[in-house]
C-alpha cells in the first residue's frame, strides 16, 4: 500500500536549544506558528489529492513537538485524531528531541493515537553533540528510545553526517548504535550550512569545513548498507528541496544535491559491479537487466557509472529494462556469465566490500 504524508510544520516551536546547524525558518520554508484551524485546513486541502487506496499519515515536523506548551500540543493532536477516528488517516507522526520525552508525555500522546515518534539524535558521539550545541547526551537518546518502544509507539531516529568534529568513523559508530536501538525507521541528513546559523558563523571564521558531496556519498553509502542489512527502513536521505533549500539561497555551503539518495545508491551499485570486474578480471562488457525504476541509478548521474567502467577498464556497460521485481537484477558478463542477484544479496556483499 502506498504511503502519503500530510506534513504540518511547527517551526522551532518548543525547541529549548539553538543548535549550531539549525534555522527552521529556512529548512521548513515556514516562518509562522501553525494553529489548530490552520492544521485542519492543511489536512482538508491534502485529503482530496490522495488516492483512496493509500495509507495516510499526518506528520508534525519542524520543531520539537513534545516541548511545545501542552495546550497547543493537545489542540493540534485533537485535530489529527479526528481524522484517525474517521478512518481517513492511519498514522500520526511527530519529531522531537531526545530530552523531551517522558512516561507522562508518552501516555498523553497515546491518548491522541500517536503512532510514530522520531528523535532528532544527529550523532551518538559526545564531542559532536557538544560542538553542535545539541544540549542532550547519549544517555538521553538511549533512555527516550527505550521509553518510546516500551510505550508501543514506533521509534524513528534521525542522524546528521558532517557536523562539527564529525568523521566517517564517528558516523559509522552512530549508525551501529542506532541499530542497537532497533528503530522502526531512520533518516540521514548530510550537514548543510544554512544561512543565519552558528554553523555559518564558524564557516566564515574558518573554524568549520563541511564535508564535500563526494565525501558525504562515500560515508552515507556505508550507513545505508548497515541499515539495510539490519532490516531498518531508511525513509529519507538528504533534505527535501524547497525554495530555500538550494545552494546560493538558504544554503550557504555543504553537500547539497536534490537527488542525493540516488547518487548514493548509484555509487553502491557501481561498487558492487567494480567488485565483479576485479573478481572476473577479463570482463569487456556488462549488461544489467533490471526493473525500469533502477535504470537511472545504475547508469549514474550524468552517466557517471557508464563512464567510469569505460574509462577505467574499457568496459561497455549496458542496461536492459525488464519486468522483473524492483529488487532483482540479472547481471550478464561478456554475454556468457549470468548472475541472478537481489538487492539484499548485494547489500551483504557490500558489507564485506566496505569492511564493515
Amino acid at each position: 500500500m502506498k504511503k502519503r504524508i500530510i506534513p504540518i510544520f511547527v517551526p522551532h516551536r518548543g525547541c529549548p536549544h539553538d543548535c549550531i546547524f539549525c534555522n527552521q525558518k529556512k529548512i521548513t520554508g515556514v516562518s509562522t506558528d501553525v494553529t489548530s484551524e490552520e492544521a485542519r485546513n492543511i489536512i482538508e486541502e491534502y485529503l482530496p489529492t490522495i488516492p483512496k487506496d493509500a495509507s495516510v499519515e499526518i506528520a508534525f515536523f519542524g520543531g520539537s513537538f513534545t516541548a511545545i506548551d501542552e495546550k497547543t500540543q493537545n489542540e493540534l493532536l485533537s485535530v489529527a485524531k479526528e481524522y484517525v477516528d474517521k478512518g481517513l488517516v492511519s498514522d500520526i507522526r511527530m519529531s522531537t528531541r531526545p530530552d523531551c520525552i517522558s512516561v507522562d508525555i508518552l501516555n498523553r500522546l497515546k491518548e491522541y493515537k500517536t503512532s510514530i515518534i522520531e528523535l532528532g539524535v544527529q550523532s551518538m558521539d559526545a564531542k559532536v553533540l557538544h560542538d553542535s550545541a545539541r544540549g542532550h547526551d547519549m544517555k538521553s537518546v538511549i533512555d527516550s528510545a527505550k521509553l518510546i518502544k516500551e510505550s508501543g509507539i514506533n521509534l524513528g531516529l534521525q542522524m546528521m553526517v558532517g557536523l562539527p568534529s564529525d568523521t566517517e568513523e564517528k558516523c559509522i559508530e552512530t549508525a551501529k548504535k542506532f541499530i542497537e536501538l532497533n528503530p522502526f525507521c531512520v533518516r540521514i541528513y548530510p550537514t548543510l550550512v544554512v544561512k543565519d546559523t552558528g554553523l555559518e558563523t564558524l564557516l566564515n571564521k574558518g573554524e568549520y569545513k563541511p564535508f564535500t558531496l563526494d565525501e558525504s556519498i562515500q560515508i552515507v553509502k556505508k550507513l545505508l548498507v548497515l541499515f539495510y542489512v539490519n532490516n531498518i527502513n531508511v525513509i529519507r536521505v538528504g533534505l527535501q528541496a524547497t525554495e530555500d533549500i538550494q545552494l546560493g539561497k538558504g544554503i550557504v555551503d555543504g553537500p547539497y544535491h536534490p537527488a542525493f539518495r540516488e547518487l548514493v545508491e548509484g555509487e553502491m551499485i557501481k561498487d558492487y559491479l567494480h567488485y565483479l570486474v576485479i573478481q572476473n578480471k577479463t570482463v569487456s562488457q556488462i549488461e544489467i537487466k533490471t526493473n525500469n525504476k533502477n535504470i537511472s541509478k545504475i547508469v549514474g548521474n550524468k552517466k557517471s557509472n557508464k563512464l567510469f567502467f569505460k574509462n577505467e577498464f574499457n568496459i561497455n556497460m549496458k542496461t536492459t529494462p525488464s519486468n522483473i521485481a524492483e529488487d532483482e537484477f540479472i547481471i550478464v558478463l561478456d554475454n556468457d556469465k549470468e548472475i541472478n542477484i537481489t538487492s539484499e544479496q548485494i547489500y551483504k556483499e557490500l558489507l564485506n566490500i566496505y569492511n564493515l
